[in-house]
């Protein structure tokens, strides 16, 4: 059945639709964006220092790092939803039960090394693998509102983490999240997301490029490595301790919250943007332009001391982040192609 043939909806847009709510409530979504809102809370609650509890997404995300190549094996071999349903239900189950967190700093550990584990096979990596399968022509526009989910559960979950904090405390705050993934993506993956049965979308194409060795032979892969290692540290720094940074200085958690979803918001724009520009400029000088914008949000934020200055470095931050989405894929097909 063919896009233009589909009478009703076509069963493609079902599968975005899931993959839209999945990665809505993924890992690169809900722990990443909402971390930032935690750490304060935690680390009053059990007289952690910050340090002690910034290390726990450092570990998950060293876990991540370790665990990706495993899991993009896993979904070539069985594909999309055997991969994602089991690493949304782990990741649900134990994002909820940080609400029974312990004084000892190995369960806060544990438990971040384990949402690493299993966190890119929650993220748009698993769910671009199916929607691809399903869209030729309009492939992009597909994608992008895979990825329009994680911006908007980073506009959406910083503001209703505060929100539950305020109210009922932050260990209700993580069974409520938790629950959301396991009762939001789930069902939703279970249902619709799967790759079409005959995909006319494959061609040889896909097999051209470089290897992977000649690919790490390469200077520009290096560069590209090196770009990423420190453009990941620094604004994953300025994302994780954003909400604290800022009521230490003052500004209400109500704010600081806000803050926090602008950052989201400003990252969802940052795709878009992105991809405009890729399309017509050099690639390595609009990813230089990004980052250097948002540098400049980071240096603005660590001399933040009210609301105003504080919401305008987590936009610029924001935009970064959002860039970086799109540049990392554009520039390693723009460089070494789909072969590996």
């Amino acid at each position: 059945m063919s896009e233009a043939s589909a009478t009703r909806i076509y069963p493609g847009w079902l599968v975005v639709l899931a993959a839209y709510f999945g990665a809505m409530v993924s890992f690169g979504s809900l722990l990443v964006f909402t971390f930032s809102i935690f750490l304060k809370p935690l680390s009053g609650a059990f007289g952690w220092s910050r340090e002690s509890v910034s290390a726990a997404f450092g570990f998950a995300a060293l876990t991540v790092a370790v665990c990706s190549p495993p899991l993009g094996h896993l979904l070539d071999r069985f594909g999309p939803r055997r991969v994602i349903l089991p690493c949304m239900a782990v990741f649900g189950v134990a994002f909820a039960s940080l609400g029974f967190l312990t004084p000892r700093l190995t369960h806060l550990y544990a438990i971040f090394v384990l949402l690493g584990m299993v966190g890119n096979g929650t993220t748009q990596m698993g769910y671009s693998r199916a929607v691809v399968t399903w869209f030729d022509r309009r492939r992009g526009l597909a994608l992008a509102l895979v990825m329009a989910g994680v911006g908007t559960g980073a506009m959406l979950f910083p503001p209703l983490a505060q929100t539950l904090i305020a109210g009922y405390g932050w260990r209700t705050a993580y069974f409520v999240l938790g629950s959301l993934v396991l009762l939001m993506g789930l069902p939703l993956t279970a249902l619709f997301v799967r790759e079409q049965p005959h995909p006319g979308v494959r061609t040889n194409r896909a097999l051209s490029g470089a290897t992977l060795s000649e690919g790490m032979r390469s200077r520009a892969f290096w560069i590209l490595i090196g770009t990423l290692f420190l453009s990941s540290v620094s604004m994953n720094g300025a994302i994780t301790h954003l909400s604290p940074l800022l009521t230490d200085r003052g500004v209400p958690p109500g704010n600081a919250a806000l803050a926090a979803s602008l950052l989201g918001l400003a990252s969802f724009v940052g795709r878009l943007i992105t991809g405009f520009l890729l399309d017509r400029f050099f690639g390595p000088r609009v990813g230089f332009c990004l980052c250097a914008i948002a540098a400049i949000g980071i240096f603005l934020l660590a001399r933040a001391g009210s609301s105003l200055p504080g919401m305008a470095a987590a936009m610029l931050i924001g935009l970064g982040v959002g860039a970086e989405a799109d540049l990392t894929p554009y520039l390693l097909t723009r460089y070494f192609g789909l072969r590996a």
